[in-house]
């Protein structure tokens, strides 16, 4: 059985070469799944989630990446981001701090060790954003 950070890995691979394909992530994912590559019930969670809720996610990570636009973030650091938000704002069964954490270790692993600051950065104003005011 594929664990968490697993399936996070991969669907962080799906989603960005969905970006930087410009092709959808269910047909990448169907492509992978085609190809007997086994996908990890979260990482399909995470792929349809972030998916469906894309538009969401750019805004908020948009907001939050302060002098930055969605478009300008490194592909890679964009859809580790996309991921992480996404786990933070639907997914109540996972830790906000996990989230985060994850994020910033695959950032560090697969991008940089700037990449790795930015993306806390980013993730720690979308979670204080995403908190219940009461």
């Amino acid at each position: 059985m594929a664990s968490r950070r697993q399936g996070r890995r991969q669907a962080v691979d799906i989603l960005y070469q969905s970006d930087v394909t410009g092709r959808d992530a269910i047909e990448v994912l169907r492509e992978w799944e085609a190809a007997g590559k086994r996908i990890s019930t979260f990482a399909t969670e995470l792929v349809h989630g972030v998916r469906d809720h894309l538009a969401e996610l750019d805004a908020l990570i948009g907001e939050a990446a302060e002098d930055w636009t969605i478009d300008r973030l490194a592909a890679l650091d964009r859809t580790i981001l996309r991921v992480a938000t996404y786990e933070v704002l639907h997914l109540e069964d996972v830790p906000t701090a996990v989230a985060i954490d994850e994020a910033v270790a695959a950032a560090k692993e697969l991008s940089t060790e700037d990449s790795g600051r930015f993306v806390n950065g980013v993730l720690g104003r979308i979670a204080r954003g995403s908190q219940d005011p009461s």
